[in-house]
């Protein structure tokens, strides 16, 4: 491809709009230029590396016995409220109404529409398993779009969906497509980590995301230094304790804690570790039903675990008011002793053995020291309700230690179950002629998100650093003054043709313009591989090779430099 013949609109300064760094590089790229709030157009050079990414998950795809489909962007309302998700799914699915006056929604996912076609077209067990995959564009309309393609209202996807005759059949396929994406983030040549993770509103019994390490990262990842453990931070576990049981002889006291709220507050002003308090938290599921959890003072609640605890489908902290009818105590002093009755008490793992706690006596500017589970106060059961910290016991290994990362999530695996087939009837018969209800499993991979991913991973001061399967051109063929000098031209052409006959993509950047303002467009845009020709190595039968990741220039004779692009390429390729 000829520079002068395409489409990289490249800027000099870095938009205001534009938070993290892919945003801000892409845009400067001339990669993707926005449309509206979340909603962007994929320039050429954009495109390009997009349509890189899909053809590795679609080889990927097909290779694990995935089939290819397409389905409508536009969805009845009907199969969502078959499911009950047009209620549950909130504000962020896109409605509206044909001239008939029928609802639809934009698709955000699509385990609705799949699944009803495979009820209409699936009737025996001899017809699975079976794998749909498409790649397609989906709408979220999120409240706050942000950072370009990585939080955006349109974006694509490719989504997957599994059905199956069992669940012991249904984990085989799971299986398949959790190495399907290992193999996709490898060949990317992305640093990254597969971990557990919470269902959410795509609901089912186990998931996985798959997780680009950055430090711009939006979600934190604990992951253990000695075994293979890794979860979201939302999901990731704290190691089970043995039942301890106090025999502190220590009386219990109310002390006076005048307008002393916060743990930090009290811990100082009785001047007591902050691990030695106890904080009581309630929460609501909206719908009528209150909850007390109980958290060492150093630690944080995790409000999906405690969701997960509760068996609730939502969860908020319960307000001031709420508090106070569900307590008697008001803001600040509360603790399990006496509350009014009927409220569910339910404390973190950390809990179990502590003696002589600091904990809310119920009763404004008092608190309670030396407070004992059992011996103090009663509580319903014990759970695994915080954030996990670095330094903690890995929950799966003897040895290992939990490190915590930053993330950036990228694909996600899903255990369905009988889920949504279930609930709009997709059955099969089987051998015996028995009607059973079909085992299903979802598999998303954000398409430019995972672009956008890489940028965050692979840049430096003067750019992208595209490692090499999602670089838009393999590598860069620069002439330098070219107007001045016809045999640097024309070598420069040359270079470029034997590249692209070898099977190299390249960019071949014949402007006439000063060399460098070529280099800086090179190095912004993330090219991996660069030669430069000039007329002074020239007489010497050599050109100027940059390699993009490593900063390493050489001077090599032209056919050599073209092997060892040659060469690197189809290593970087190879799978």
């Amino acid at each position: 491809m000829l520079y002068s013949r395409f489409f990289i609109p490249t800027l000099k300064e870095t938009p205001s709009d534009a938070e993290v760094v892919s945003h801000q590089l892409m845009l400067r790229a001339g990669m993707i230029r926005k449309l509206a709030a979340g909603i962007y157009n994929y320039l050429p050079m954009g495109l390009r590396s997009i349509r890189k990414f899909e053809n590795i998950v679609r080889e990927e795809m097909n290779r694990a016995d995935a089939i290819e489909m397409l389905m409508p962007s536009v969805q009845p309302a009907e199969l969502w409220q078959e499911t009950g998700r047009w209620q549950f799914y909130g504000k962020e699915l896109l409605r509206f109404r044909d001239r008939k006056d029928n609802e639809f929604c934009v698709g955000p996912t699509h385990e609705e529409v799949v699944t009803d076609m495979v009820r209409r077209e699936v009737k025996s067990y001899r017809q699975m398993p079976l794998n749909f995959y498409q790649i397609q564009t989906k709408f979220r309309d999120e409240i706050r779009p942000r950072f370009g393609l990585m939080r955006g209202r349109e974006f694509i996807m490719k989504d997957a969906y599994s059905f199956d005759v069992d669940s012991c059949a249904a984990d085989l396929s799971y299986e398949k497509m959790y190495a399907a994406y290992m193999r996709i983030f490898e060949r990317c040549g992305l640093n990254f980590r597969a971990v557990e993770a919470d269902t959410g509103t795509i609901g089912g019994s186990s998931s996985h995301e798959f997780m680009v390490l950055a430090d711009s990262g939006e979600d934190a990842i604990a992951s253990c230094d000695s075994c293979r453990y890794a979860a979201n931070v939302e999901k990731a576990e704290t190691r089970s304790v043995l039942p301890v049981h106090s025999t502190s002889q220590t009386p219990l006291e109310k002390i006076s804690t005048p307008d002393k709220k916060s743990i930090c507050e009290v811990a100082a002003f009785l001047g007591v570790q902050i691990e030695q308090t106890i904080k009581a938290l309630v929460f609501s599921n909206g719908e009528g039903a209150f909850v007390m959890s109980l958290l060492r003072g150093d630690h944080e609640l995790n409000e999906i675990k405690l969701k997960n605890a509760m068996d609730w489908d939502d969860i908020r902290m319960a307000t001031d008011d709420e508090i106070l009818s569900v307590t008697g105590a008001p803001v600040g002093f509360l603790g399990p002793i006496g509350v009014k009755d009927g409220l569910v008490i339910i404390a973190d793992l950390a809990l179990n053995g502590m003696a002589d706690s600091v904990i809310g006596a119920n009763e404004t500017d008092s608190h309670y020291i030396a407070a004992n589970l059992e011996r103090d106060f009663v509580i319903q059961r014990m759970a695994d309700l915080r954030n996990v910290v670095a330094g903690d016991s890995c929950p799966r290994c003897e040895s290992g230690i939990i490190q915590m990362w930053r993330g950036i999530e990228v694909g996600h695996v899903f255990k369905l179950g009988t889920k949504y087939s279930e609930k709009l009837g997709a059955t099969y018969l089987d051998a015996a002629g028995k009607e059973n209800i079909i085992f299903m499993g979802c598999y998303g991979i954000g398409i430019g998100r995972t672009v956008a991913a890489s940028i965050e991973q692979n840049h430096d001061d003067n750019g992208i650093i595209f490692p090499i399967p999602l670089a838009p051109f393999h590598c860069s063929v620069i002439a330098l003054n070219p107007g001045k000098d016809s045999a640097v031209l024309a070598a420069a052409e040359e270079i470029y043709l034997k590249l692209e006959q070898l099977g190299i993509e390249v960019l071949f950047d014949d402007r006439d313009e000063r060399p460098g303002i070529k280099f800086k467009d090179n190095d912004l845009t993330g090219i991996p591989l660069r030669i430069v020709v000039g007329s002074k190595g020239l007489l010497e039968g050599k050109v100027e090779l940059k390699i993009r990741k490593s900063g390493e220039i050489l001077l090599l004779p032209i056919d050599e430099a073209i092997a060892q692009i040659k060469q690197t390429v189809d290593e970087a390729l190879a799978y």
